[in-house]
């Protein structure tokens, strides 16, 4: 990727609203770090900046970090849209395993096994939910750590 060759020249108002994002307020580090680089990069005081080394090191981010925000910070619009957090692209995706199919699994697990065994397997409690149909599809291992959320061995 190729190096951004744009000088930060911030006016005073943006250099203000910067220095007031990085010092006051609870906000995400990530967001933080990313002003004081933007604010590190500055030009506009008259003072040469630091080189993208020097600031990554101080800051503890890496130099293609540096070029990260710096290509962003281009970008947006205003540097309040350079403060905010991106939007997903995606939703979160739902728990496949809400607090009723959870109910139904304790309540099967504590329950007798079926005929022919001892005891329920995992596998077993897993292939009884999605033929009773508490779900379309479930892992042993969901299973699993239901139960041991639960504190719960399969009897």
């Amino acid at each position: 990727m190729a190096r951004t060759k744009r000088k930060v020249n911030l006016t005073t108002e943006m250099r203000k609203e910067l220095e007031k994002f990085a010092t006051t307020g609870v906000r995400s580090v990530k967001l933080v770090k990313r002003a004081k680089i933007i604010l590190a990069l500055d030009m506009s005081t008259g003072i040469k900046p630091e080189k993208d080394e020097d600031i990554a090191r101080r800051m503890e981010v890496s130099r293609q970090t540096i070029q990260n925000v710096k290509k962003d910070f281009f970008a947006s619009a205003d540097i309040s849209s350079f403060l905010r957090r991106k939007k997903r692209e995606k939703p979160p995706v739902p728990a496949k395993v809400t607090g009723e199919v959870e109910a139904h699994i304790i309540a099967l697990a504590c329950s007798e096994a079926p005929e022919g065994f001892n005891k329920w397997s995992l596998r077993l409690l897993a292939d009884k939910c999605v033929e009773l149909k508490y779900v379309d599809e479930i892992s042993h291992m969901t299973v699993s750590r239901l139960l041991k959320k639960h504190n719960l061995n399969p009897t």
